[in-house]
């Protein structure tokens, strides 16, 4: 399968696997000096090979096809600061973006948050989608992680490869409706930063492929 053809695949799951609606969310795969990404606003379900875009790492696209995602600029930052990323899965999915609504971090209330790689999964500022503001803010929130919420917007999460990168994205999800239903009977218990610090080591060998 060609990483265009992975860009589309992963896109299609973004509806069938309910990441995402329609033409929201974004996928990209790391590919040459730059990444292909899913162009803006077609719904994924009618995508074609010729429909993918190809971005630098310096920002540049042919102006005559297809447009790029309109959140392109983060995925470049993201290339360009994590050396480890080679695909990004960016969702709107439905628990991740509700979390997101109250701009915070969702704390250690279950191990499984160390997957995003740390004790806590960040939440990034607000900052209108597209913008550069939104690019560095995401950065921020990425710091020491692969993955964060994206505060009134959504979620992204980045790996190796498309499979691991949207298998994450789905654990993110699962987080954070698990969240909070944790916060509809009260304040849930918070593991300790010594018990994280010993969880974040054994996640390291946790579904290796």
């Amino acid at each position: 399968m060609s990483p265009a053809e992975e860009v589309i695949k992963y896109a299609n799951m973004l509806n069938t696997e309910n990441l995402s609606a329609l033409r929201s969310g974004n996928i990209s795969i790391r590919h040459d000096d730059g990444f292909l990404i899913t162009p803006s606003g077609v719904k994924y379900s009618s995508l074609n090979y010729e429909d993918i875009v190809f971005v630098s790492l310096d920002g540049k696209f042919e102006e005559k096809k297809m447009k790029p995602s309109s959140e392109w600029r983060f995925h470049k930052d993201i290339y360009l600061n994590k050396i480890e990323a080679n695909a990004i899965v960016h969702a709107h999915s439905t628990h991740a973006t509700a979390v997101s609504t109250h701009g915070k971090s969702i704390p250690a209330f279950h191990y499984m948050v160390a997957l995003a790689g740390g004790n806590d999964i960040k939440c990034a500022d607000y900052a209108t989608f597209g913008t550069e503001e939104l690019s560095q803010n995401i950065i921020k929130a990425l710091e020491n992680r692969k993955a964060c919420l994206m505060s009134n917007h959504g979620q992204v999460a980045f790996e190796k490869n498309l499979n691991k990168a949207f298998e994450l994205a789905q654990e993110i999800e699962n987080i954070c409706q698990q969240y909070i239903n944790a916060l509809k009977i009260g304040k849930p218990k918070i593991l300790s930063d010594d018990e994280m610090i010993k969880i974040l080591e054994q996640i390291k060998n946790y579904k290796k492929e």
